[in-house]
């Protein structure tokens, strides 16, 4: 059985997750319309993963006894001025749900809940890659400049850019 105040932190990061699943899914279609269509792919594919984040965090109140909360959610921004914008913004998300996650592991040790503070071990795994990802992003947003061919190719070929990073033995 849930402690209250594990349930609250727990449905507070199912709103969490449902709203990055939103603002990815309103960033892709920005992409979109601006012909950015790899960009869009890559976006609709991590709104997606967001979403199943968030179902995971649902199935596992439910399964422990508590009641999640399926939160209504605000209108994501969908303007951006440009693919830099757009991706700095993904980042700073990303570090806010870092820290989010974070808080919701302290509640677990505060509480003596080991066994949700196991669970979101995972989440924690997955925020590294997530903030590692977009930091590699922005770093060949960087390289790229104004360079339209550079465009081109970053937009060709983000549908396939993975964290290496992770996998790369260490020095």
């Amino acid at each position: 059985m849930l402690k209250p105040t594990i349930e609250k932190a727990l449905n507070n990061q199912i709103k969490i997750e449902a709203e990055s699943s939103q603002a990815y899914l309103a960033m892709a279609s920005w992409a979109e319309t601006k012909g950015l269509g790899g960009t869009a792919q890559f976006l609709y594919q991590h709104a997606e993963e967001e979403r199943m984040h968030m179902l995971k965090i649902v199935q596992y109140v439910n399964e422990r006894g508590g009641k999640a909360i399926i939160p209504a959610l605000a209108k994501p921004e969908s303007q951006y001025k440009s693919l830099n914008q757009l991706f700095q913004t993904l980042l700073d998300h990303e570090v806010s749900v870092s820290n989010d996650i974070n808080d919701v592991v302290e509640i677990c040790l505060k509480e003596k809940d080991y066994t949700t503070h196991n669970f979101m071990q995972w989440y924690v795994a997955e925020q590294i890659e997530e903030e590692a990802l977009a930091r590699t992003i922005m770093d060949k947003l960087h390289l790229i400049g104004e360079d339209k061919g550079g465009l081109y190719l970053f937009d060709r070929d983000i549908e396939t850019l993975t964290v290496q990073a992770s996998n790369a033995p260490a020095k």
